[in-house]
């Protein structure tokens, strides 16, 4: 059965290759095959994947099973050698099922709906959506499979021109300068791991991925193993993202689109991860005992980092993207620690950050699209009343994110303090210990500020935002609101000037809107003040919030349109709670999180043989 891993590279390469093709003059009938096309292919490659799982021979992880090796550049003895293992297996599953449900996510329902980027004449450029997507894919794919130290630096670098792509074209306001940040961190990174790989060849003479596991490091002194593991270990340190190497991470975030975010975090981290688990640790075994201290301590300082940089994020999006850098120092730390539990911790806790994180963008990239904006304070909070579905689900994935026990979340980081409270021999345990406490603080920040999120999002009274414009339709000049509940009572919201206004969003005090200008906002009205603050209280954003017109006139919410009869608060209310297509891209995330968190054995039966095979325990 060796073709399936072939094959799993093919359909996406063909897929990809096939959306080339000039369509009809029938726009709305070729909509319909790119959308078919686009979830056929990414169908099958996910069943593809599920046929390796089901016919892996899971008595033996640690053997190289479905082997491909092929002769590739035969001049420099190259091969175009892939293979799947207890540690590859998971992470390619978990690549094609994110990429079946992000176009499950991106060509069911309405075309008009909310996170439709190939709906046809709307000017987002569907055929090279699916084509760069396609041929991501196909890197995420590669990476997990090869076996020869150059074909996989090859597959780990051909995601970088799609992802900059996606981030680019389809991102927010500022895509371009956050894809040129990210590429340009990559970039750099993958040189260094290049010169790393190449000092690997140099010394060994094989670039086997297999051989030089099997070899642990031999025919190559100690001083050149520290000096390769440090070159390596910056490349995928890049890719993870370690603290300090992670600024790029928050940005591409941001501004990526939904399934750019989903991607982002459920695969690529993981390739950086991967790459420590592969490659770093099992090749060069002696400089990894001598910088394992070192890389336990950026690990830790990335958890509490990244747990203090997200409780003074404003935007949920960011949130999301900064609790990355505190959960993949957790993943760190378990590789850290040079044990078959901390192994499995990292390996652990790849899988579950895949599948937390990419819900959590599904979910944010839902808010945004029905808001038009992530900043939190602009939500107004309240979502369980007006939006239960979604905010249920919000809360689901936020508590797994956070740790609780039952959920995939909690056993990734608890492995990680329990390999760090006993470290492999010759690791200053005092130092570890210390490291678990600051593991621990990480662990609790995160329940923080979580929970803190969940308080300005799901919970308290709803507060609307009306649109700039709309306001000024009545004669009330370019001012932005935030109308409460009961607007439809005839209380008048107060009105402040918004980020999107032009000259005039300069007047003095806020005005008051309504039937009676003279009456004082009620408790469930959020008065944004005149000044400096409403730069932080109404974000860019705002400016694509819902448009409320005048009264009897109509309004594009996110859902649709609809006759809003002048009332913000029933435009608000017909937003759609989770649509059909969103359950079917989301719910299988939602059954794993609670499969792996009640029963994290189904996982690590696969990874703990390979982790304890590639350290050389017992």
């Amino acid at each position: 059965m060796s073709w399936v891993l072939i094959a799993l590279l093919a359909v996406p390469l063909v897929g990809a290759a096939l959306t080339l093709v000039p369509p009809g003059k029938d726009t709305a009938s070729g909509g319909r095959r790119l959308r078919v096309h686009a979830l056929a292919v990414t169908g099958v490659t996910f069943v593809l994947s599920l046929l390796v799982a089901v016919a892996f021979d899971y008595d033996d992880p640690v053997r190289v099973q479905f082997p491909t090796d092929l002769t590739w550049i035969p001049g420099l003895d190259l091969r175009f050698h892939l293979g799947v293992d207890g540690i590859s297996l998971p992470l390619v599953v978990l690549t094609t099922l994110l990429t079946f449900l992000c176009f499950v996510y991106l060509c069911r329902g309405r075309a008009d709906a909310p996170g439709q980027l190939l709906r046809s004449g709307g000017g987002s450029r569907p055929r090279a959506l699916v084509f760069t997507l396609l041929v991501l894919e196909v890197g995420m794919i590669g990476t997990f499979l090869a076996l020869d130290l150059l074909l996989f630096f090859v597959f780990f670098e051909v995601v970088l021109i799609p992802m900059y792509f996606v981030i680019a074209i389809w991102g927010g306001r500022a895509r371009r300068a956050a894809a040129t940040k990210f590429i340009l961190y990559t970039l750099l990174g993958s040189v260094v791991l290049l010169l790393g790989l190449l000092l690997i060849w140099a010394q060994t003479g094989t670039l086997d991925m297999v051989s030089l596991a099997r070899a642990g490091g031999a025919g190559m002194s100690r001083p050149v193993q520290i000096v390769a593991f440090l070159a390596v270990a910056a490349g995928f340190a890049v890719k993870t993202p370690m603290w300090p190497l992670h600024t790029w991470l928050p940005d591409a975030h941001t501004e990526a689109p939904t399934v750019g975010s989903v991607l982002l975090a459920g695969v690529l981290l993981k390739m950086g991860t991967y790459g420590f688990a592969r490659v770093a640790i099992p090749v060069l075994p002696e400089g990894a005992a001598a910088v394992a201290p070192w890389l336990g301590a950026f690990a830790v300082v990335g958890i509490v980092y990244g747990s203090l940089a997200c409780l003074a994020q404003r935007d949920l999006k960011r949130v999301i993207a900064y609790s990355s850098v505190g959960h993949m120092g957790f993943v760190l730390l378990g590789f850290a620690t040079l044990t078959p539990v901390g192994f499995n911790a990292a390996l652990f806790g790849n899988v579950a950050h895949g599948l937390i994180t990419a819900l959590l963008f599904f979910l944010a990239g839902a808010i945004k699209e029905r808001y038009g904006t992530s900043d939190m304070p602009a939500l107004g909070g309240g979502m369980l009343a007006r939006l239960p579905r979604l905010g249920g689900l919000l809360t689901f994935a936020c508590v797994a994110s956070l740790g609780l026990p039952g959920l995939a979340g909690f056993w990734g980081e608890m492995l990680a303090l329990l390999g760090a409270f006993q470290p492999a021999a010759g690791l200053s345990r005092p130092l570890y210990l210390a490291f678990m406490a600051l593991g621990g603080l990480g662990a609790v920040l995160t329940a923080a500020y979580f929970l803190l999120m969940l308080s300005r999002v799901t919970h308290g009274r709803p507060i609307e935002t009306v649109r700039a414009p709309i306001l000024a339709a009545t004669g009330t000049g370019r001012r932005s609101a935030a109308v409460g509940p009961s607007t439809e009572a005839g209380l008048s919201p107060a009105v402040g000037p918004s980020t999107d206004a032009g000259p005039s969003a300069e007047a003095g005090p806020p005005a008051m809107v309504g039937p009676s200008a003279e009456a004082a906002p009620s408790p469930g009205v959020d008065v944004f003040p005149a000044g400096a603050g409403d730069e932080g209280r109404l974000p860019a954003g705002t400016r694509e919030a819902l448009a409320v017109p005048a009264k009897g006139g109509r309004a594009d919410t996110p859902g649709g349109q609809g006759d809003l009869s002048g009332s913000p608060q029933r435009g608000r209310d017909r937003m759609p709670d989770v649509m059909g297509h969103e359950l079917a891209a989301w719910v299988p995330l939602v059954i794993l999180i609670l499969v792996f968190g009640l029963w994290p054995k189904a996982l690590l039966l696969v990874t703990d043989p390979v982790a304890r095979a590639l350290l050389g325990a017992p």
